[in-house]
């Protein structure tokens, strides 16, 4: 039975980064969406024009906006459980593929700002300020021994095509997403997947686990030899994933 991806890409990158996944979707007979969120690929908003998580998300919300009643498999990070919160019934399973999974408990930003409180500094990111005084806000963008480890395992020309489309992006923090939780009847309804890669250097893989003890899902999967970007290192194999993810809760 034909199925309804909706791609959404990671923190600084754009809908570039699933060139490889996409078409192999396609090819099983499915149809697949990606997104560029605001001022993220070729979206050409400036960073400064986002304000709260909403901006941010704008343009996902707008592609399940227009998609009809069909089963949705949606795979993204806190925009992507903010665009689940909004349309639940819309969204037969998210999938966070090593990302920041928010819960419903604290703001969606917790699990962000978490790690950044424990590890900012081996993190190698750039963060800087924008906003007001009154609604301060931070931009994020990864350095290079920090872009480099995300890629440790994916090839060479993966690693340069990222270092030249790699965009700065807004910094998940509590004042861009507000500090209440997502909700229990909106993203804590719809099924929740986590893949799990364990060679990941920029997420770590006990922080992985961390996320999914904090907010239990319906599954744990897991790719052998994949980095932070299983979609470059390990496309096959998530591909794998997602259509088995697909067949079973879409």
């Amino acid at each position: 039975m034909k199925k309804q991806y909706v791609l959404v890409h990671g923190g600084c990158h754009g809908a570039w980064c699933w060139y490889k996944v996409k078409p192999m979707l396609e090819h099983s007979g499915h149809r697949v969406t990606v997104v560029d969120l605001t001022a993220s690929g070729v979206n050409m908003s400036k960073v400064e024009e986002i304000q709260t998580l909403e901006d941010y998300a704008k343009p996902l919300l707008q592609v399940l906006d227009s998609l009809g009643s069909d089963d949705k498999v949606i795979l993204g990070g806190i925009s992507a459980a903010y665009a689940a919160d909004m349309f639940p019934r819309k969204i037969s399973v998210a999938v966070f593929v090593t990302s920041f999974m928010p819960d419903t408990t604290n703001p969606p930003s917790y699990v962000f700002e978490k790690l950044i409180e424990s590890s900012s500094e081996e993190m190698d990111l750039k963060l800087e300020t924008y906003g007001t005084n009154d609604h301060p806000l931070m931009t994020v963008f990864f350095g290079p021994k920090y872009l480099k480890n995300m890629y440790l395992l994916s090839l060479i020309e993966d690693f340069e095509l990222a270092k030249m489309l790699v965009r700065v992006v807004p910094a998940m923090t509590s004042n861009l997403t507000g500090r209440k939780s997502l909700t229990e009847e909106g993203y804590g309804s719809v099924t929740r997947v986590y893949i799990v890669c364990g060679q990941d250097k920029g997420i770590s893989e006990e922080y992985q686990r961390w996320m999914i003890e904090n907010f239990s899902v319906k599954e744990v999967m897991e790719i052998e030899g994949a980095d932070h970007m299983p979609m470059f290192s390990k496309p096959r194999e998530l591909c794998d994933r997602l259509l088995k993810i697909a067949d079973k809760y879409a």
